[in-house]
């Protein structure tokens, strides 16, 4: 799949910093990181910052922390884009000496004039030209104080055609195409200009993008030709739906991917999950990061729109949640514990994990559990009112004293009382079980009630149940 013009596959992340690392961008980064290491090539990460009055250095350092926690290591970067306004300067400066570009003096006001007019003719809305120079033709003297942007002379004539890495091949006629600003009235070169400095400087082999750049492409073609730069091959990537079935996006509030770092999600599930918003490996669901390159080499992306389903990325989550060392696991909890206020120590934790992780999808969840090890717990109204009733209280009672004398704190002695309780009261095990969960872990379902209590201290439990 790498391009004869190149001498290895070069790709690259471009975002703008003009917020977080939104999960369609990190899945881009993903698939371009992944082609990479595929064929043993390099990933670049550039911030497109050209947008001043938007790019912030706090965006830059969440979009850095996003790709480190996500495990998508780039081999140069990060390459900022208002720190090569010279070089994109020099460029603009030889297209105009070659013909290629000019200078447009048209104003705001006669540009929507000329549009308006447009219209009123049902004609599609493109520059007229009015100030590019061709043969025969008279320019009007440049007015006076009004700065001029730069415009990309483009091909009249002819067809852009490229082969997509997704879609096939693609045709776009260049009468649908006007002459592009490439560099604004103070300089600052646009988008679709610097992307093709930027590429072109950093040999960029391969462009995996969204889908929404489609119709930029032809004029980025157009420039790469007009400097004699190779072409890169380009991938346009299908959207991800939200669960209203239109486009997750920034500007529809689509979760940052550190926003699912500290709900409780892994990297390693959350890269599993991406991956297979667009690709595919046979039937496989489950696979590592290792396995996604070995098998990632460009061929079954996907055409259609993929849909964002949070029921499947739990799952995926709740596998790993499983799976990995509960060490690490503790460690995690110790982290979301310590966010809600309650500092205790990864030794403390990590006897717990394993007890509970079966039923979590995230570790905030895992840590929902756990928390009734260290802070109160404050069962509700209802439950009380229909768990811990008068019938049930002398049993309470008794079971809270022969807790209170056990010489030994395990799951045996513990189950012995709860048997001895039972028989004394006449009762089966769900008509005590349920209010002495209540009490301790201020809930009515948990595992096993003698291996949950014999994570508490003797004393905690004791008190839990008398305070009942």
């Amino acid at each position: 799949m790498s391009s004869s013009a190149f001498d290895k596959v070069r790709t690259r992340i471009a975002p703008s910093p003009t917020g977080f690392l939104h999960l369609g961008t990190a899945r881009t980064a993903l698939y371009s990181w992944a082609y990479a290491r595929h064929y043993g090539g390099e990933f670049v990460l550039r911030v497109e910052d050209t947008d001043v009055a938007r790019s912030t250095q706090d965006s830059v350092e969440q979009i850095i922390a996003a790709m480190n926690w996500l495990g998508l290591s780039y081999d140069e970067g990060p390459i900022y884009q208002m720190q090569r306004l010279d070089r994109y300067q020099t460029v603009v400066e030889q297209l105009i000496a070659e013909g290629k570009a000019y200078r447009c003096y048209a104003t705001p006001e006669e540009l929507d004039a000329m549009r308006e007019a447009q219209r009123a003719r049902g004609e599609k809305t493109l520059y007229d030209r009015r100030w590019r120079p061709e043969p025969g033709k008279t320019l009007p003297a440049p007015p006076q104080g009004v700065k001029p942007v730069i415009r990309f002379a483009n091909p009249v004539e002819g067809n852009v055609t490229w082969n997509d890495l997704v879609k096939g091949q693609i045709t776009i006629n260049n009468r649908e195409i006007d002459d592009l600003i490439i560099a604004r009235t103070d300089g600052v070169p646009t988008y679709n200009f610097a992307v093709v400095v930027d590429d072109w400087d950093m040999r960029i082999s391969h462009v995996f993008r969204g889908d929404e750049h489609v119709n930029n492409t032809p004029w980025q073609i157009n420039i790469f030709n007009a400097l004699g730069a190779p072409l890169p091959s380009f991938g346009h990537l299908p959207i991800i739906l939200g669960d209203d079935g239109l486009k997750l996006s920034k500007r529809r509030g689509a979760v940052s991917v550190m926003d699912y770092a500290a709900n409780g999600y892994l990297p390693e599930a959350m890269l599993n999950y991406l991956a297979r918003l667009g690709w595919s490996h046979g039937d496989d669901e489950l696979f590592s990061a290792a396995q996604m390159v070995s098998w990632f080499d460009g061929s079954h992306l996907s055409k259609s729109p993929a849909q964002w389903d949070p029921a499947k990325l739990d799952w995926v989550n709740g596998h790993y949640v499983k799976h990995i060392d509960e060490a690490r696991l503790a460690k995690l909890v110790v982290a979301h514990l310590a966010g809600r206020g309650i500092a205790v120590h990864v030794d403390q934790v990590q006897p717990k994990v394993g007890l509970f992780k079966d039923r979590c999808a995230t570790t905030a969840a895992l840590a929902d559990w756990v928390s009734m090890y260290f802070a109160p717990v404050t069962p509700s109204a209802d439950e009380l009112a229909a768990h811990v009733t008068d019938a049930v209280r002398p049993a309470l009672v008794a079971l809270a004293e022969r807790l209170s004398t056990l010489g030994q704190w395990n799951k045996s002695v513990i189950q012995q009382a709860l048997k001895e309780t039972l028989a004394a009261y006449s009762l089966k095990m769900p008509q005590l079980a349920v209010p002495v969960r209540v009490l301790v872990c201020g809930r009515t379902q948990t595992p096993s009630l003698d291996a949950v209590l014999e994570h508490f201290t003797q004393k905690k439990v004791v008190e839990r149940l008398q305070a009942g």
